[in-house]
């Protein structure tokens, strides 16, 4: 692919990540009136502590810097992750250690109140997330990729699709954790760069202390390169667009 097409990929359709995949201070529709930004609400929606924070660390560092409010929403308290704790002990560990990574990326933490490893889909579920949605109104959402092989990543993504579906008033992306080991077949539509804020996102890993992050942050710094390679710069997080009928016609 030509470098031009690239650039056209990266800039392309996104209403409120575009700019931010060139670099520029604010997203794509961000402006209002003459030269006045309207602030955005990004919510970022992982399956446990650790989960907004690697899939999307720096993308949220691009738009806290550039004046916008974030929200890191936590399915689970991560109650399953420390060998040798109980759920109550874990869970008290890895949400000290969740508010202490949004300290660092300047966002707000929330918690749906699922158990980890123990994560539903289901009617009553789906009403649960779409409250917090409802209640959040989000400009922009990301979560993980559907097609994982950890079921809370599963669930969440499933979660918060269904929240998407009501009205459809957000733009919806999907981001992946620990590709090839987690996520699979997963294609991007979207990159943004991280290079300038990649170091404060791995301060926000490492904050998940009880994760052994040295471990699970090296996946993703293989991927912040790879990904990077694809979009032309030297880190990159990729994400892939949920089409929605307000995107526009079929390119061609």
């Amino acid at each position: 692919m030509a470098s031009r097409r690239r650039r056209d990929v990266l800039g392309g359709s996104a209403a409120a990540l575009g700019a931010a995949l060139l670099g520029s201070p604010l997203p794509a529709g961000a402006q209002q009136g003459a030269g006045r930004a309207r602030r955005l609400k990004l919510l970022v929606a992982g399956g446990h502590p650790d989960d907004p924070e690697s899939i999307a660390g720096g993308t949220i560092l691009r738009y806290v810097d550039a004046g916008h409010e974030v929200v890191c929403l936590y399915l689970t308290r991560g109650e399953a992750g420390i060998p040798g704790k109980t759920h109550a002990e874990a869970a008290a560990i890895r949400t000290d250690e969740a508010i202490r990574a949004c300290s660092l990326l300047r966002a707000r933490t929330r918690l749906v109140g699922q158990v980890d490893g123990a994560t539903e889909v289901g009617v009553a579920r789906y009403g649960e997330v779409r409250r917090i949605f409802e209640d959040e109104r989000p400009d922009v959402v990301i979560t993980h990729w559907p097609i994982d092989t950890h079921r809370d990543h599963r669930a969440m993504s499933l979660l918060a699709y269904d929240a998407w579906l009501v009205e459809r008033r957000f733009e919806l992306y999907y981001a992946e954790a620990m590709t090839g080991v987690q996520t699979q077949t997963f294609a991007p539509t979207h990159h943004v760069d991280i290079t300038a804020v990649e170091s404060r996102k791995r301060a926000a890993c490492f904050a998940h202390a009880s994760q052994n992050p040295a471990e699970f942050y090296a996946h993703h710094e293989a991927m912040h390169r790879f990904r990077g390679r694809e979009a032309g710069c030297e880190l990159a997080e990729a994400f892939v667009r949920q089409p929605s009928p307000a995107s526009g016609a079929f390119p061609g």
